[in-house]
């Protein structure tokens, strides 16, 4: 593949073990193939290798059934001095019949480091299409949008004071988990981010049968290596009618020491259904501490900022 290549699509069938708690394929295995197309264009743009730094706004519009052929494409649509923006697209369908449905759109961020792991500079792109200016002057409107979703998300305190329900997974990263520069790759993480909040889901439902619906402001911190002590902790925020919206934190570290720092924030909204797949009322969850009125009133105004997000995307 060379360099400069600005659209790539994986292919491939949706395996029986890519199948979730639902029978369909979970949101954690998308989130890992929007994960490796996005990295397959970047890589394919900068002719070296990247990190994932941030994944916005995946909404699930459909599930992916086990034995679809599955189209995962990536399309660089703006790049920076070491950035590159990739819009991720996922369809699936029937592969008797040959039509593929769209499931999953969502933009990503990755940097183009070298061997020392540091930002290093990417061919310049220019749109040669209406469409991709299009795309372009979309994905660059929503950086200023972006910005004020990472401030939001960043300024919390997640502390103790808090009594929201929550779940702390940890385990050990293991070599299984390594990407093609050594390290844990961001679908991985990904993937965990999405398992640990569907247990929270679980608990709080008392029924295995939740789906996401949307997984969003995805920030990658710093690099998770083989080996690391991995803390996944996922928290309650705000239930809606239908919804359950929980921040998850990523944190990793020598499990010698014992000293965890933050590698991924992400916020992510799960729905309980009904045994026939219809979502049904989620259990209200009333916020008692300053801490927990504080983190609702945030997931609320990530809602509006998401919002502003969808209206200002314009992408074809």
């Amino acid at each position: 593949m060379p360099t400069g290549t600005r659209e790539l699509t994986l292919r491939f069938l949706a395996a029986p073990t890519d199948a979730g708690y639902s029978g369909n394929v979970s949101g954690g295995r998308v989130l890992e193939w929007i994960d490796k197309a996005g990295y397959a264009a970047a890589v394919g743009w900068a002719g070296r290798y990247c990190v994932t730094a941030y994944v916005g706004n995946v909404r699930f519009t459909r599930p992916v059934e086990v034995g679809d052929l599955v189209e995962a494409t990536g399309r660089l649509v703006h790049a920076g001095r070491s950035s590159m923006h990739v819009l991720v697209s996922v369809s699936s369908g029937n592969p008797r019949e040959g039509h593929l449905t769209e499931a999953t759109e969502c933009l990503m961020i990755f940097v183009a480091v070298d061997e020392d792991g540091r930002p290093t500079p990417v061919p310049a792109y220019d749109p040669e299409t209406d469409e991709e200016r299009r795309w372009q002057e979309a994905a660059v409107a929503r950086i200023a949008l972006r910005a004020d979703i990472e401030a939001a998300m960043g300024a919390q305190t997640y502390s103790e004071a808090g009594t929201a329900p929550r779940t702390v997974l940890r385990f050990l990263a293991a070599p299984t988990d390594v990407n093609w520069g050594g390290k844990v790759h961001g679908g991985i993480v990904m993937r965990w981010i999405d398992e640990a909040a569907h247990v929270l889901a679980t608990s709080w439902t008392g029924s295995a049968n939740n789906v996401a619906v949307y997984s969003g402001g995805v920030r990658f911190y710093r690099p998770l290596r083989i080996g690391h002590l991995v803390e996944v902790e996922a928290r309650l925020l705000l239930t809606g009618d239908s919804s359950m919206h929980i921040s998850v934190h990523v944190r990793s570290g020598d499990p010698a020491t014992g000293d965890l720092e933050l590698t991924t924030h992400s916020l992510i909204v799960f729905v309980p259904l009904d045994e026939s797949g219809r979502a049904v009322t989620a259990r209200p969850w009333v916020p008692s501490s300053a801490e927990d009125v504080a983190l609702r009133d945030h997931a609320l105004e990530l809602v509006e900022l998401r919002n502003h997000v969808d209206v200002e995307r314009h992408i074809p």
